[in-house]
C-alpha cells in the first residue's frame, strides 16, 4: 500500500493535484435558490459543466450520490440533481453557516463585473425581496457595507430585487463570502 496522495511541499503543488472546495449543507442552502424542486430531489442548473463538477464532488464530499446531465441536445446547460434527504432539517445555526449561505446564494443570484471596459462591481438580484433582504442583512451583519435595495425597473419587472456590494467592502467580501464557482472565483481574487 502506498501513502495517499498529497500536495507536494517542496516544490509546491503538483501538476496534477487540484483543491474541491468544501462544499456545506448552507452552501447547498443558497444553491437551491437557483434550483427545482422535485418530489425527492432538487436540481441545480448552470450553464457552467466545471461548476456543476464542483457541486457534484462537494455533494459527494457530504456522503451523499449527485448526479449531471446535460439539458437538452443543444443546449448549454447542466443540472446537477441530489436526493433532498441530504438537506433535512438543515438551518443556518452559525455565523460560519450564515456566510456559507450567502455564499452559495451568490454563486446561484449574484453577480461580478467580467469586462475590464465596465467599472467593477458585486450584486446579487433575485424576484424573492424577503430572501434578497436576508443575505442583505447576513452581508451587513459581517461588515459588508451594501447598497441600497431596490427594484430598477417597474415596468420592466416589478418584482426583480436587487442591491450590490460597496467598493469599500469588496476585499472583505472576497475574503469572507468568496466563492466555489469557478468563474465568479477568478474574477473575486482579483480583488483580494
Amino acid at each position: 500500500m502506498g501513502i495517499p496522495r498529497e500536495p507536494c511541499t517542496k516544490q509546491g503543488l503538483r501538476r496534477d493535484y487540484t483543491p474541491t472546495p468544501q462544499i456545506t449543507k448552507s452552501y447547498l442552502l443558497g444553491a437551491l435558490h437557483d434550483a427545482t424542486s422535485h418530489r425527492t430531489t432538487y436540481r441545480i442548473a448552470t450553464k457552467y459543466k466545471s461548476y456543476a463538477r464542483v457541486l457534484q464532488k462537494g455533494i459527494q464530499n457530504l456522503k451523499n450520490h449527485a448526479w449531471i446531465y446535460r439539458e437538452g441536445k443543444h443546449r448549454h446547460l447542466w443540472i446537477v440533481e441530489f436526493s433532498k434527504t441530504l438537506l433535512h432539517n438543515s438551518s443556518l445555526v452559525s455565523q460560519k453557516d450564515q456566510r456559507e449561505y450567502v455564499c452559495g446564494y451568490f454563486d446561484a443570484e449574484g453577480g461580478v463585473a467580467k469586462k475590464k471596459s465596465v467599472r467593477y462591481y458585486i450584486y446579487f438580484a433575485q424576484k424573492n425581496k424577503k430572501d434578497v433582504q436576508m443575505v442583505k442583512d447576513i452581508l451587513e451583519a459581517n461588515g459588508i457595507r451594501c447598497g441600497i435595495l431596490h427594484n430598477p425597473s417597474r415596468k420592466i419587472d416589478p418584482l426583480y430585487w436587487r442591491f450590490f456590494i460597496r467598493a469599500s467592502s469588496y476585499e472583505l467580501f472576497a475574503r469572507l463570502i468568496g466563492s466555489h464557482h469557478p468563474i465568479k472565483k477568478h474574477y473575486l481574487r482579483m480583488k483580494i
